[in-house]
């Protein structure tokens, strides 16, 4: 039997990746990742200050030493983020074992983790963006299908992930998107992927530093309440329907959309956006803040509870054998 690529290159004890999410991962998180035998992600630009970023590698390389998972970083390698080049330079710096690139080339990051034997994924949302990625080295894929947080994708996981498969055979695929219990895993890994991304899910954990009231909205909302919103970055991204969402609209006005488009202005605007989206994430998830931008995917359906992040991870695992025993039992 052919064994698992993404567990054997990064050596892990179960496909799982907590998904890096914006100002909501931390340290804490991905060490408990580490400990239950996952694969704990968090986003550079969570760490912004001077020396904060190497702080937390040090600290995460002896941490993971004897430990069944692993952890990795998510850059954004955009031009837009200003500290791209910086980051990269630590992440080589302190050798990280995992990277996950998204919204552009993956080409320099894939060669800095080659050079000390480094992984790297990177977003994708269609075949053209994987054969780019491919190209360009990737070792791997993170396929973003409808209703994941954050930068959602236009397709169906159901359809992506065999086609990726279909192009791709040798190329790891993990699946992310609307997944955040046993049964999404299992559906994911029937389809064809390696692993699955889970980000939502590990909001609501006791863990996560956010404000009682966004754990609380995904736990009182439905797949319905989310949508999707160009108010942030620019990128459709996934929020809860909240009054204040509704209240500052979710796609950019008239201006914006020139602006954005025009070849002389699009990239400096984009950083203006993506500046002022961070600051109104970053003040949402402030305790008694009133605007409630908070990102999230159309899992929240299945969330009913705040627990460690311990308790989610082999809930998450107990379920999959269930699942999958089930799903034997009604094959044969």
């Amino acid at each position: 039997m052919q064994k698992n690529k993404f567990i054997v290159n990064t050596g892990i004890r179960f496909p799982v990746i907590m998904a890096p999410m914006f100002l909501v991962s931390n340290e804490p998180m991905v060490k408990a990742a580490i400990d239950n035998g996952i694969m704990g992600t968090f986003p550079t630009l969570n760490y912004r200050q001077k020396d904060e970023l190497a702080g937390v590698l040090e600290r995460l390389n002896d941490y993971k030493l004897d430990k069944p998972g692993n952890y990795g970083v998510n850059l954004i390698v955009q031009k837009t983020n200003v500290l791209y080049e910086q980051h990269l330079k630590v992440c080589a710096q302190f050798k990280v074992p995992f990277y996950i690139t998204s919204l552009g080339n993956p080409r320099q990051v894939v060669d800095v983790a080659s050079s000390y034997g480094g992984i790297v994924y990177s977003d994708i949302t269609n075949l053209k963006h994987a054969e780019k990625a491919l190209k360009e080295g990737s070792h791997g894929f993170v396929a973003v299908g409808q209703g994941a947080g954050g930068h959602a994708g236009p397709n169906p996981l159901q359809v992506l992930i065999p086609a990726l498969k279909r192009e791709f055979p040798n190329v790891p695929v993990i699946a992310a998107g609307g997944i955040s219990n046993g049964l999404g895993i299992l559906s994911a890994m029937v389809l064809g992927a390696d692993g699955v991304s889970i980000g939502t899910r590990f909001i609501a954990c006791t863990e996560a530093t956010v404000n009682e009231e966004y754990k609380l909205s995904l736990i009182q909302s439905s797949m319905d309440d989310i949508v999707m919103t160009t108010r942030l970055s620019g990128t459709p991204c996934s929020v809860v329907n909240t009054p204040y969402a509704q209240k500052i609209g979710l796609d950019q006005n008239w201006l914006e959309k020139i602006l954005s488009n025009n070849s002389l202005t699009r990239k400096w605007f984009k950083i203006l956006v993506q500046l002022r989206g961070m600051k109104r994430l970053e003040q949402s998830i402030k305790p008694g803040n009133y605007s409630n931008l908070w990102s999230a995917g159309k899992s929240v359906e299945f969330i009913n509870d705040i627990l460690t992040c311990k308790e989610i991870i082999n809930r998450l695992e107990t379920e999959y054998y269930i699942e999958k025993e089930r799903l034997n039992q009604k094959l044969f």
